[in-house]
């Protein structure tokens, strides 16, 4: 698969919970989750992306459990959030921060990002902002990924802390790489590409110039490169702890570049999202703590195909690292993966339902359907795509298959989310 640009110490704490099979096997000594906003799978190299590289990323594919198919069902990063937190409040702490203060371990919370909730209490809190950007930065550690990045390299290394959580939000504020990564994207025949830092955001028409949209891309996949440089300093510090730290990598929103109908975004958010797989198809690669346990070893290098959803993300975090989640705690729909990582046991979803600032979609094993809004008094008929083949949503099958858009076009009724779907809807 490729891109359409081209081929190319004080008191003890409680008890911690019952240990379930997963973490049973080797109780983790530490967790490191990094939650980066306006991150698309598509653009990654672990996720088809043949043009950029992102060679950190890649690593931690072969070491860990890569996620084909989360999905976001929230466009609001902070919705995904506190999904993956295991809270459906956004404002609150969450269920993974609750547990890991059950448990009697130590948490910092490192961002980029302003427009996180308020601080947490337990958990200690660095904040090392983002700022708009003119013009690219003279090297990697004046960029905000760096300058991040770096600072929770240097968090873990001191080792205070049993889980670090590592937000970054700064793609949507600056492309400030320096020049050179972006340059690295750019053939011969090329135009330049767009030479400042600040963040595009224009609607795609049949009137833009595709030099324009190509450059943005080609800045954007710069910025990538520079995410991926920077992850590799906090992974490196993460090696060095041992086998018994468990890491995780998460995309919270997509980045539109030009697949439908606009590019970038506007600060702070963009009330435009729509619910394709440019911005709710996000990466997601877990490497378990296993402190050297054949039966976890196994399992790196291996990669889930089926439907996951931010909170399935979470569950299996908190399930991996702390056992379960406490008696009395209400899970909701979040159904842990953790049996992945020692026999490859997991119950499968049959569908995700999303909800978007311009839309909604429901998303099988075998389609993606789109509606969007009503303009006027009108609503346009349902869209919808074939999966995997059709992987960034160009080709439009609804009037072919119109017993199956019909059937997935009922969930978005109210009260018919739970409905049952025939074979034919889930796909194959």
């Amino acid at each position: 698969m490729t891109g359409p640009r081209r081929q190319p110490r004080g008191c003890p704490g409680p008890e911690p919970p019952p240990m379930s099979s997963a973490s049973s096997v080797h109780p983790p000594a530490g967790l490191v989750v990094v939650t980066i906003d306006r991150l698309p799978a598509w653009m990654l190299s672990a996720w088809g992306a043949t043009w950029v590289s992102t060679p950190v990323f890649d690593g931690l594919a072969a070491r860990g459990i890569t996620f084909d198919r989360l999905i976001a069902t929230d466009a609001d990063p902070l919705a995904t959030l506190a999904a993956l937190a295991g809270d459906a409040d956004t404002r609150g702490a969450g269920e993974l921060l609750n547990v890991a203060a059950a448990a009697g371990w130590p948490a910092v919370l490192l961002t980029d990002d302003a427009r996180l909730p308020e601080r947490t209490p337990g958990v200690e809190l660095v904040e090392v902002l983002a700022t708009p950007a003119v013009q690219p930065a003279a090297d990697e550690a004046a960029t905000n990924l760096g300058r991040l990045f770096a600072r929770a390299g240097a968090v873990v290394t001191a080792g205070r802390h049993r889980l670090v959580w590592c937000h970054a939000g700064s793609l949507g504020v600056a492309w400030d790489a320096p020049p050179a990564y972006r340059e690295a994207y750019v053939d011969p025949e090329d135009p330049p590409p767009p030479s400042g830092a600040g963040v595009p955001h224009f609607p795609v028409t049949a009137e833009t110039d595709p030099d324009l949209v190509m450059g943005c891309r080609q800045a954007f996949a710069g910025q990538l490169s520079l995410l991926d440089r920077c992850l590799g300093g906090l992974v490196d510090a993460v090696r060095g702890l041992g086998p018994a730290w468990g890491l995780a990598v998460i995309g919270l929103r997509g980045m539109p570049l030009g697949l439908h109908g606009a590019v970038g975004c506007s600060l702070p958010d963009d009330a435009t999202a729509r619910p394709y797989g440019e911005w709710v198809h996000l990466p997601a690669v877990i490497v378990a703590a296993h402190g050297g346990h054949e039966r976890m070893e196994r399992m790196a290098g291996q990669r889930y195909g089926g439907l996951v959803t931010p909170a399935d993300i979470g569950a299996t975090l908190i399930d991996l690292t702390f056992g379960r989640r406490p008696p009395g705690r209400d899970g909701g729909d979040a159904r842990s993966l953790a049996g992945l990582f020692t026999d490859w046991s997991h119950e499968p979803r049959d569908r995700v339902l999303v909800r978007a600032g311009a839309g909604r979609a429901v998303v099988t094993r075998g389609w993606h359907l789109v509606a969007e809004p009503a303009t006027d008094t009108t609503a346009p008929p349902p869209r919808l795509y074939v999966k995997p083949d059709d992987f960034f949503e160009l080709s439009d099958v609804a009037d072919r298959c119109p017993d199956v858009a019909e059937e997935l076009a009922g969930l978005l009724a109210p009260g018919a989310a739970e409905r049952p779907l025939s074979a034919h809807a889930i796909g194959s």
